[in-house]
This record gives structure tokens, sequence and C-alpha cells, in this order.
């Protein structure tokens, strides 16, 4: 009974974040595509943030999510940080991501990580901090550069 409850909620706060995105006019479809890293491999997935209150309903009940790891900041030179998923599809995909914002600590130069395991030895080595949004995203991944 409480599976389908979850199974429920779910259901309702992809619906309630859809349609709070079309309303607002956000870019759906090739617009909201982004490239990503993935073991060393680029990707496209599409970036389809939710409504807040979707947002707090998949944090709380949501075990499965993914996460994406960005640096708003960027690289030196003004060179944009591409985004590191920690999943693709036949590897534990689930296309609910929460974002993880990667922070370089003094002293340590930004650069570009290739996979979710870079950051995270990053991390374990004091070269970065890594902070949940709190922001939840729909990132089904769209394609595979060769």
């Amino acid at each position: 009974m409480n599976r389908k409850i979850l199974q429920l909620l779910v259901a309702a706060a992809l619906a309630l974040a859809f349609t709070a995105n079309a309303r607002a006019g956000s870019a759906n479809g090739a617009a909201s595509e982004i490239p990503s890293y993935y073991d060393g491999q680029l990707f496209t997935i599409q970036f389809v943030e939710f409504a807040p209150t979707a947002e707090q309903s998949l944090l709380q009940r949501n075990t499965q999510l993914n996460f994406i790891y960005q640096s708003d900041p960027g690289l030196p030179g003004g060179q944009p940080f591409v985004s590191v998923i920690d999943a693709v599809p036949a590897d534990g995909f689930n296309p609910v991501w929460e974002e993880v914002q990667i922070a370089f600590t003094a002293g340590n130069t930004p650069h570009q990580f290739f996979s979710d395991d870079e950051v995270l030895a990053a991390a374990a080595a004091g070269e970065i901090t890594l902070t949940p949004t709190g922001e939840v995203y729909w990132c089904p991944v769209v394609g595979q550069e060769p």
C-alpha cells in the first residue's frame, strides 16, 4: 500500500513539475539539452528543473535519485564546466537528478572532471567541496557523442 502511495506522489509531482514549467515558458525538448560527462564519455541530456513543491516531495520520498555535478563559476578563461553525471541507462539510471555544486578549495585551480569517480576522489582529497543544492531535475539521456 505504501508503495502505491509513493508511486502516486511521484506521478503527481512529475505532472505538477511539467505543468508549472510549461506555464513559466521554460524551454523543453532540444532547447533544454546540455552536454554531460559520464565515465569519460560525453552524453547529451535534457535538463529541466522540477517545480519547487515537486523538488521537496522528490527529495523527501525518492531514495533513488542520481546526482549531477556542476560548477557554476566555470573554468579559468571563462570556459564552462561541463556537468558530470553518475549514471546512464543500464547503469543504475533514474532520470531524476539532484544537483550538487562543486566548489574548488583555496589553492586548487578549477578544472574539468570527466566522471563521478573523479569528482568523489577530489572531494575525498580536499580539492573540492560538494554541496547539494536541493534543486531536482528531469534529465533523460538523449544522445551519446561518438
